[in-house]
């Protein structure tokens, strides 16, 4: 992802787009999140419309929403794609399960829940009106989302069959790129990227997502940018959220938290070395 502000990107196929998180109390849990990040949350549903889906929006910039669940609360990440009926084919094809077949959201898109063959489930968004996250990379806002997965060459194996992706040594472990990514990025929204990232290893404008291997279950994971970690860690701990974890990278300072509902995600504050 790059930094980004404007209410008119598209994501080519094979990127992902969006996240949302699926909970059992949406109105507490849109509370909880517009005092983490500051969003304003508004409902997208019609009126009348069974359910509820609140877009959270930045400065007016669409960044994520909240949407309603019988089970238990998670956040999803979803890839754009050109058509979600022929990706879901696509899945299936590359020994992957579609949970849930293509269907519209409304006038915003057309999506799909699949699974992996390594039981990482994730989401396929052709979009319509919904264009997906508008704002990324700044402070409460998307950053990133992570394949946890436990089987690391057959995930990627699916992956590159479904989206084209690739991961590159020379990136380093677990860098998945999807060749041409950076090249839309300068003719579209970021002109300069090539010139930003001059010294970067080759082909890192491409990379889409991060992957990890996991013990335990497969699973997309999502991080958000916050000015301090310390900070927003212990606005989230006295709105009734749990800091899982916390570490210090090379670049950043990050700690897992779990949402009041159980959702879990990370909190990453850019802390490059000095």
């Amino acid at each position: 992802m790059t930094v980004l502000i404007t209410d008119q990107r598209r994501y080519p196929h094979g990127v992902p787009c969006w996240v949302d998180t699926e909970q059992p109390d949406p109105p507490a849990a849109a509370s909880f999140y517009a005092g983490l990040f500051g969003w304003e949350l508004t409902e997208a549903m019609p009126p009348g419309t069974p359910g509820s889906y609140l877009v959270a929006t930045l400065d007016g910039h669409d960044v994520a929403a909240v949407g309603a669940t019988d089970g238990e609360a998670a956040w999803n990440t979803y890839v754009a794609c050109d058509d979600a009926d022929l990706s879901a084919a696509a899945v299936m094809s590359a020994g992957g399960t579609v949970l849930t077949p293509p269907r519209d959201a409304g006038p915003g898109g057309r999506f799909a829940t699949c699974a992996d063959p390594t039981g990482a489930v994730f989401r396929l968004w052709q979009a319509r009106r919904r264009l997906g996250a508008q704002v990324v990379n700044v402070a409460n806002t998307w950053n990133f989302s992570d394949l946890a997965t436990s089987d690391p060459d057959r995930a990627l194996a699916f992956y590159s069959q479904v989206f084209g992706w690739q991961v590159s040594g020379d990136l380093g472990a677990g860098m998945i790129r999807l060749p041409g990514y950076g090249d839309h990025l300068a003719a579209t929204i970021d002109p300069g990227i090539r010139e930003r990232q001059a010294k970067a290893p080759a082909g890192f404008a491409d990379v889409v997502a991060g992957m990890a291997v996991t013990d335990g279950p497969s699973g997309w994971l999502v991080r958000f940018t916050v000015a301090d970690r310390d900070e927003s860690s212990a606005t989230a701990e006295r709105s009734g959220a749990t800091v899982v974890s916390s570490a210090d990278t090379e670049w950043t300072r990050e700690a897992m938290i779990r949402d009041p509902q159980g959702a879990e995600l990370t909190l990453s504050q850019f802390a490059p070395p000095s």
